[in-house]
């Protein structure tokens, strides 16, 4: 039970293709890795690259170019 708190909580059921388990498991034996550590590693790794937050980006950026202009309705191409 102890086991099951500490480190399976957050266990995670995917399905690779064949090709792709045939790379990770390359990966995992050319770094001396389990699959698991390999796997947690590119999660890690993607969730970095992922874009921000609508709402921190807007915070972040607001005002930044307040020479910024903003042509009217009526030069608007409406193509």
């Amino acid at each position: 039970m102890l086991y099951t708190l500490l480190y399976m909580s957050g266990r995670t059921q995917i399905y690779l293709t064949t090709e792709q388990r045939k790379r990770l498991d390359e990966l995992a034996l050319a770094q001396g890795k389990s699959l698991a550590q390999v796997i947690r590693e590119a999660v890690t790794a993607y969730i970095a690259e992922a874009p921000p937050e609508a709402d921190k980006a807007l915070s972040a950026t607001f005002g930044a170019a307040p020479e910024a202009q903003i042509p009217s309705r009526d030069e608007w191409d409406r193509g």
